[in-house]
């Protein structure tokens, strides 16, 4: 029988999974946590953390649907009951590993997977819209797990007036804030954002926004030169082995998004296909090696999140904390140190945290919170009139 939430709300601790799927369409990441209160009495112990990988052929209809050239209605139907069943597999996963009883879960907070994401007002049948898709569908966790499913996070900040992202910095306020430092930090996906945490501040001190591509380019470019071998730089060592080209980084730095004030958010409908491709035409004009241009994509990350702190960060942190995937590339943190000079660059590991399972366990609280009824937005770093209560649950 389907746990009642009214049962769940009063409980002093949840087991709670939580779900993430990024721009880079790997796979999806399950994290299960316990979580102890709500709001700033928030406490998480992570008890297990798994990625499910998705089948190639998965990933190139997800990447292909994410263009927003390609599929229909029917084609998006069937992908997001799939992405719903494969998202029940990373949970009975991440059950297993942990050896917790699946009878036992309390709530699941499931992101579900970005199709599209229009931040800024575009005119739509005489309308000005802002809007956002992401699919995976809940009903399917609810049947699999009974219990409820908080899901579609990002609509409700969207309908405030925010960009509906990024919704990270809400739970980085309630797990990293200090009293004594200015702290950043950096999530490295297939987008890379920033969250800065000024010292002794409060959640409307928060602020937040995304930097640019993350290792969405760098991917691309390291599927291109090897033939879909390999659809990513394991540890930078392509990067390592290439040369950074000063004139294809200059071309790159030319990027507008990196001036754009913040709120500001982007995806692959900035950094996507289009983008490489012109990014490869202009390499093939300026003669670069394709070893080259993986070097260069991950120097141009590096600057991008340097030029977002110098531009945006005030007052400057003292340490930047990298999580995500881009943590687990030695020449990108290499270069991201040498581009901030004076500011401690570590990972979420030299704090006794897991970078891959970061953003999961941000689901999980942002689930916790949601069915709590507080307000889980930062409006600062969103851009929203107000703060509002993101998600939508599912019983």
């Amino acid at each position: 029988m389907m746990k009642q939430l009214q049962d769940i709300v009063v409980k002093a601790r949840k087991t709670v999974i939580g779900l993430m799927s990024g721009t880079s369409a790997d796979g999806i990441d399950a994290a299960l946590v316990r979580v102890e209160g709500y709001a700033l009495d928030t406490r998480v112990e992570t008890l297990g953390f798994v990625t499910l990988p998705f089948a190639p052929e998965v990933r190139q209809r997800i990447l292909a649907l994410a263009g927003g050239e390609t599929g229909g209605s029917r084609e998006l139907c069937l992908m997001s009951f799939l992405l719903g069943q494969l998202s029940a597999e990373a949970c009975h996963a991440v059950c297993a590993q942990a050896r917790f009883p699946e009878t036992e879960i309390d709530l699941i907070g499931s992101h579900g997977q970005t199709l599209w994401h229009i931040p800024c007002a575009e005119t739509y049948l005489g309308h000005s819209l802002t809007a956002t898709c992401q699919i995976g569908e809940a009903s399917i966790l609810n049947e699999a797990f009974d219990c409820p499913v908080v899901s579609d996070f990002r609509v409700r900040d969207m309908a405030a007036g925010g960009q509906g992202a990024p919704l990270v910095p809400y739970t980085e306020y309630l797990l990293y804030r200090s009293e004594t430092e200015t702290v950043a930090l950096q999530n490295i996906g297939g987008i890379g954002n920033i969250t800065l945490l000024p010292q002794k501040g409060t959640l409307s001190d928060t602020y937040a926004f995304d930097t640019g591509p993350g290792n969405m380019v760098m991917d691309a470019l390291v599927t291109r030169m090897t033939g879909g071998k390999q659809t990513y730089d394991d540890g930078g060592r392509i990067a390592a082995s290439g040369r950074l080209h000063t004139g294809l980084l200059q071309w790159m730095l030319k990027d507008d998004y990196l001036s754009m004030q913040p709120p500001k958010t982007t995806g692959r409908e900035r950094y996507g296909a289009a983008y490489v491709e012109r990014l490869a035409r202009e390499a093939e004009r300026l003669n670069v090696p394709e070893a080259d241009q993986v070097a260069t994509a991950t120097r141009f990350t590096a600057e991008s999140i340097a030029e977002g702190i110098r531009r945006f960060a005030k007052p400057k942190p003292d340490r930047l904390i990298v999580g995500g995937g881009g943590s687990c590339n030695d020449t990108l943190m290499r270069f991201l140190a040498q581009a901030l000079p004076g500011i401690w660059v570590m990972t979420n590991e030299a704090l006794g945290y897991n970078s891959d399972a970061k953003e999961a366990v941000a689901f999980a609280i942002l689930a916790n919170e949601c069915v709590h009824g507080v307000c889980n937005n930062a409006p600062k770093a969103t851009g929203a009139r107000h703060p509002a209560v993101l998600g939508k649950i599912s019983l």
